[in-house]
């Protein structure tokens, strides 16, 4: 079996360092803030706010959960947009996705001052990673990268599929790896005969969004695989886009779900708050 990438463990161990220059900058007077906009009562949404809150506590960040009525219209989320982009206290915004179906998730992003875009999503810090400058950087492909990092995967020369096109993994996850030197192919749903592209790939990267779905036939003997998937089986148990059993008898190196990619996206948004904290003081 291949080696487990323990996304949980590498969290913990950051975060610990966080925590050290969090109090550091408490010494110059700088505490970095994070207000979390959540509308409705989504309950994955929910799960995930309250592991950020919970995240934010143990390394010091001031961490304000802003819960907001489904009801909520477009123009009130943007006037409270606009009050934390004037506000000193905090220097990171997160509003939670998805949003309701009345409200412009695009308008909303675009709201949001770039400086104090922790979540990397604002098309302008899109824009300055695409052109190979990034500022802030979306937090899943940023925590695979520290994955990356921790155990040592070079990614020069290597073959990646990345399997999903989303402007919150797929895209930014294939142009972190191409800064990295590999050869990167952005794979999706209506790619043809998919199992046999995946299965050239030294690096490959699941984000589909679908329970299972990637098997052994996909994946080359000696590849590193890396599960973005967080989907609920019949009977709601947690479970990746990778079948963990039979794909890692194969892979060299493969993140569980859960305790994988999850734990290091929220130890990213952390770490782009110090970073936004340290730059605007």
């Amino acid at each position: 079996m291949g080696q487990l990438i323990n996304g949980r463990e590498l969290a913990d161990k950051m975060q610990e360092e966080m925590k050290q220059e969090v109090s550091q900058l408490a010494e110059k007077g700088i505490r970095p803030g994070l207000v979390v906009l959540l509308v409705g009562e989504n309950p994955a949404s929910q799960t995930y706010v309250k592991n950020k809150d919970l995240a934010a506590a143990k390394i010091g960040i001031l961490s304000k959960v802003e819960r907001l009525p489904e009801t909520i219209s477009e123009d009130e989320l943007l006037e409270k947009i606009a009050f934390y982009n004037k506000s000193e206290e905090f220097h990171g915004i997160l509003v939670q996705l998805p949003l309701p179906g009345h409200i412009d998730e695009e308008k909303v992003l675009l709201a949001i001052d770039p400086k104090k875009d922790v979540d990397g999503f604002h098309p302008m810090n899109l824009g300055h990673l695409f052109v190979g400058n990034p500022t802030m950087i979306p937090c899943t492909p940023y925590g695979i990268m520290k994955m990356f990092e921790a155990y040592d995967i070079d990614l020069d020369g290597k073959r990646a599929v990345v399997i999903g096109r989303s402007n919150i993994v797929g895209k930014p996850m294939a142009q972190l790896m191409l800064m990295k030197n590999a050869t990167v192919t952005i794979a999706h749903s209506r790619t043809k005969d998919l199992p046999a592209l995946a299965k050239e790939a030294d690096i490959l990267v699941v984000a589909i969004g679908r329970g299972h779905f990637v098997t052994k036939e996909f994946v080359k003997p000696g590849a590193v695989v890396i599960d973005v998937g967080m989907n609920r089986d019949e009977n709601g148990k947690l479970i990746g886009d990778v079948k963990f059993d039979e794909v890692s008898e194969l892979a060299e190196y493969i993140t569980p779900v859960p305790k994988g990619v999850g734990p290091m996206t929220i130890t990213m948004l952390m770490y782009q708050t110090i970073e936004a904290a340290k730059k605007l003081k």
